[in-house]
C-alpha cells in the first residue's frame, strides 16, 4: 500500500504539506488486527498513536459499574489515541477491532521528533483542529436529529444507499455510534419492523421505507 497516498486521501490530513505527509508515512508501521483483537487497554502506557486504514475499531471506557461504554467507532482514515502525545502517558480508553482491520502504528517517540520542526508542528495542529471540528459536528448531529434519523444516516454513511444491508458490527456498537442505548436501539428496530419500514433477518436489514 502507498502510505503517502492513503494519508493524502484522509479528510484529517487535507491541507497539510506534502512534506508532512511523506515524513508521516515514513513513520507508519502496518499492523493487522483480527476481529475482537485488543490493540491497547485503558491505562496501558502509550507508546504510539494510530491511523485506521480499513475495518473498524471501537474505543471503550470503563465505568464504575464495571461495564465498558462505547465512546466512539473509528472510521478508516481517522487517527486515534493521539492524546498520548500531549495530555497523558497512558491510554484513556481500550481499543478493540470490531472486525478484521488494518492500522498504521505511529511511534510516539519518533513522531515527537517530527514535531520539533515548526512547519511539521503547525501542520499537525491543523489536523487536530479538523478533528475538533468533527467533534463539534458530532455534537450537532446528536442534538439536531432524533434516534431514527441517526440510525438511517448511520446506515447510509457506513453502507451506502443500498436497500439491503449486512451489519458487521454489534447492536451495542451501532447504538453507541448513533448516540443511544442498546435498549432504545432494540425498541427502534422493533418499531420500524412493525411499521413495515424494515425487515430484519439475522444481521441483514432490508430497508423498505425511510419515512
Amino acid at each position: 500500500m502507498n502510505k503517502t497516498a492513503f494519508i493524502e486521501q484522509s479528510d484529517y490530513f487535507r491541507g497539510v504539506s506534502d512534506t508532512f505527509r511523506e515524513r508521516l508515512a515514513d513513520l507508519c508501521v502496518p499492523q493487522n488486527l483480527d476481529n475482537k483483537a485488543i490493540l491497547f487497554n485503558e491505562g496501558d502506557i502509550g507508546h504510539a498513536f494510530y491511523l485506521l486504514v480499513n475495518g473498524a475499531v471501537g474505543l471503550y471506557k470503563g465505568v464504575e459499574s464495571g461495564k465498558e461504554v462505547v465512546i466512539k467507532i473509528v472510521k478508516p482514515g481517522e487517527p486515534f489515541a493521539e492524546v498520548i502525545l500531549f495530555e497523558q502517558n497512558t491510554y484513556p480508553v481500550t481499543a478493540i477491532a470490531i472486525r478484521s482491520s488494518l492500522v498504521f502504528m505511529i511511534p510516539k517517540s519518533q513522531f515527537s521528533l517530527l514535531l520539533c520542526d515548526e512547519l511539521m508542528r503547525n501542520d499537525f495542529i491543523s489536523m487536530l483542529m479538523r478533528k475538533q471540528r468533527y467533534l463539534a459536528e458530532r455534537i450537532k448531529f446528536l442534538t439536531m436529529h432524533d434516534v431514527e434519523d441517526r440510525f438511517f444516516m448511520f446506515l447510509a454513511e457506513h453502507y451506502g444507499n443500498s436497500e439491503k444491508v449486512r451489519l458487521n458490527i454489534s447492536k451495542k456498537d451501532i447504538a453507541a455510534a448513533i448516540g443511544t442505548t442498546p435498549e432504545t436501539y432494540s425498541r427502534l428496530i422493533t418499531r420500524l419492523t412493525n411499521e413495515g419500514r424494515i425487515e430484519v433477518a439475522d444481521k441483514t436489514i432490508i430497508i423498505k421505507s425511510m419515512s
